[in-house]
């Protein structure tokens, strides 16, 4: 293949850099959209937060911060990757089913592409791993 189509090809950095922009871009999103919006509100949201699994809005609340605010971070940096997106895909496939009922289309489903995103992504992650471009492989690297 010419040179200048190597880009094109799977594997490498290539595909190292594809993992560290599906991080940065869609965790980070997540994380400053809903992770920090439960952190700073976590007070006012524990009142009437949704509980769809019947253990309390508090308790729930906690969960859906550690996977959009904790897990997020760690998805970004690229530790505990795969752990961290699992926990974070889990989450949020809750949310959609238990909350969301699964609305995708119409106006109920306003949110249903954006969810349906952020769940590809972390199955995604879950599955590839962070790429060169991680803590993960910093560690694992050092161990060698």
């Amino acid at each position: 293949m010419n040179n200048r189509f190597r880009f094109l090809t799977a594997g490498g950095t290539h595909l190292d850099a594809g993992l560290l922009a599906l991080r940065v871009t869609i965790a980070g999103s997540l994380l400053i959209k809903h992770g920090l919006e439960k952190v700073f509100t976590f007070s006012a949201m524990a009142q009437h937060f949704p509980d769809p699994i019947h253990i309390g809005p508090v308790p729930s609340l906690v969960i859906a911060m550690i996977g959009d605010f904790v897990c997020t971070i760690l998805v970004v940096l690229g530790l505990a990757t795969r752990w961290a997106a699992l926990y974070s895909f889990l989450n949020i496939f809750v949310a959609w089913a238990f909350v969301h009922h699964f609305t995708f289309l119409g106006k109920e489903g306003a949110h249903g592409e954006l969810i349906v995103l952020y769940l590809g992504v972390m199955l995604a992650l879950f599955l590839a791993g962070a790429g060169r471009y991680s803590l993960d492989y910093l560690l694992t690297k050092s161990r060698d």
